[in-house]
């Protein structure tokens, strides 16, 4: 068998979007012939994968799992190209087998979970589905009470630690995350650039009042408190009772928050929109 390097090896990358442990294989079966290897997975509809690839798949499904001593959970994104194929049974398969590996193996770079037969299977889907699938994130909350919550839908899922206090608690505040969706588990969490960002805007829209400055002064840290106290998960109104904030709920079950991790299907990703009419305008030459 001819050595294969690593230069050949990243051609075949590049001329395919393949991984670089398929692009080996495929080179290692044809004696390095690079030609006849995008040749053979053209036949066995690699390639075919690797060009859907570079479409924005910004639908998918969100999964949890939880150890049965709540000591530690995982938190993974997968996704799709449409709403249609994330309910797909055998793409919801997929996101159970991603979630698992990752919890056996707490792993959360997603480059090395998704190393050898995980992108095999990946690959088999695209394959079965006719979309890009790609596991977008995997995240880790480990030490405390650790519980999760994924809303019906399968498109917000939230994993919340606590110290002390129980799994049906963290359970609870869990929900809550997902429905609220705050920034930070307490004020004192809050990143002071975002603070200061939040501040200058208020001082603008104070300074139009014409008050004098002290007044505006005061108008700001009004409205910066209200922006803390909304955007911390402590100082929120629990959604089941919003006569108690959530970390008075928490303090009268013998627990704090130490944090949270919400996931939601696609934040963050831009789609771009796409005008039909003028495509087919533009395909016709009118």
């Amino acid at each position: 068998m001819a050595a294969i390097s690593a230069a050949l090896v990243k051609e075949l990358r590049e001329r395919t979007g393949l991984g670089m442990m398929e692009c080996k294989k495929a080179l290692q079966a044809v004696d390095g012939d690079i030609e006849k290897a995008i040749e053979e997975m053209r036949k066995s509809g690699q390639a075919k994968a690797a060009k859907k690839a570079g479409r924005i798949a910004a639908e998918g499904a969100v999964a949890t799992k939880v150890a049965a001593d709540g000591s530690y959970a995982v938190l993974v994104e997968v996704n799709s190209e449409t709403d249609f194929a994330a309910r797909d049974e055998n793409f919801l398969a997929f996101v159970g087998t991603v979630v698992t590996a990752a919890f056996d193996r707490k792993e959360t770079d997603v480059a090395i979970l998704m190393a050898g037969e995980l992108e095999e299977t990946r690959q088999a889907l695209i394959q079965k589905i006719g979309e890009n699938i790609s596991v977008r994130r995997v995240q880790l909350v480990e030490g405390g009470r650790v519980d999760a919550y994924v809303h019906g839908n399968k498109k917000i899922a939230v994993l919340v630690s606590l110290d002390g206090g129980e799994s049906a608690l963290a359970r609870d505040i869990a929900m809550h995350v997902a429905a609220v969706n705050p920034q930070v588990v307490n004020k004192e969490d809050m990143p002071a650039e975002l603070v200061e960002k939040e501040k200058s805007i208020f001082k603008a829209q104070a300074e139009q009042s014409g008050k004098p400055a002290e007044i505006i002064e005061k108008m700001i840290g009004g409205r910066i408190n209200k922006f803390l106290a909304e955007s911390s998960l402590v100082e929120q109104p629990f959604v089941k009772d919003p006569d108690v904030k959530v970390g008075a709920l928490a303090k009268k079950a013998g627990a704090t928050v130490t944090s949270f991790v919400r996931f939601e299907v696609g934040e963050g990703i831009e789609v771009a929109e796409v005008d039909f009419a003028a495509e087919v305008r533009a395909q016709a030459g009118l």
